[in-house]
């Protein structure tokens, strides 16, 4: 099999996903009153080949979510698709800072003031300005990044003081559960966090708790497995 041929039958494969996909989040913001063009979703293409990520593409997905630098890198160097944006949604090492910037990026895991600053001055040195989300590690889990609660609003004071960086709004990852509603009062927290310092976007909800995070005000769903399917 060709690339273009595997391309092609990838495109089949994931637009039938991507059809389900998008109708749940029409459905999920019209319940609430929404717009579905309101939200965005990040395809977290973290371990997929770049074959699907080419295909989720040609499905008209342009933001894409990794969780590593070096795999970020590889297929950013691989894949120059038009109006394709990367997004970085995994705990960055500040070392690891410039070069994630060489890349047209967005990082949505910030979480320490030292970060911000280290970001700043590589944006900085480029000539541009960096979108970023600040994380928020909401039920305190140890294994988790983000800052806490309480440390937000001094995050928050720091990177209005780093004009490089354009900051959207906040991010969470709630504690894992099968449950989509246990994830609904974190949800719901950082709404009202965001709405408490102004902030207009909401970076909250995976494949499985999509649906809450949208009732919850979700501006940005982070979709892995409910498009790609499971991991290798």
């Amino acid at each position: 099999m060709s690339k273009a041929e595997e391309v092609e039958a990838l495109r089949v494969e994931l637009g039938a996903r991507l059809a389900e996909l998008r109708a749940r989040i029409e459905a999920a913001a019209n319940g609430v009153g929404r717009a579905p063009s309101s939200i965005t979703c990040v395809a977290v293409s973290k371990l997929q080949s770049p074959a699907k990520i080419e295909a989720a593409h040609a499905l008209g997905l342009r933001e894409f979510g990794e969780n590593y630098v070096q795999e970020l890198e590889q297929k950013a160097e691989t894949l120059k698709l038009p109006g394709l944006r990367w997004n970085f949604i995994g705990h960055l090492q500040s070392n690891k800072a410039k070069r994630l910037l060489l890349r047209e990026v967005v990082v949505e895991s910030l979480d320490r003031e030292s970060l911000a600053q280290v970001l700043a001055k590589q944006a900085e040195a480029l000539g541009r300005k960096l979108e970023v989300f600040v994380q928020v590690n909401l039920a305190a889990e140890a294994q988790k990044s983000g800052c806490s609660e309480a440390e937000l609003p001094t995050l928050l004071e720091a990177i209005t003081r780093l004009p490089a960086l354009q900051l959207r709004g906040l991010m969470t990852v709630p504690p894992a559960s099968e449950d989509a509603e246990d994830a609904r009062p974190y949800f719901a927290r950082l709404r009202l966090l965001a709405e408490r310092f102004g902030l207009a976007e909401l970076s909250m909800g995976m494949s499985h708790d999509y649906e809450v995070a949208i009732a919850e005000g979700a501006t940005r769903v982070r979709i892995g497995s409910a498009l790609f399917g499971a991991r290798p």
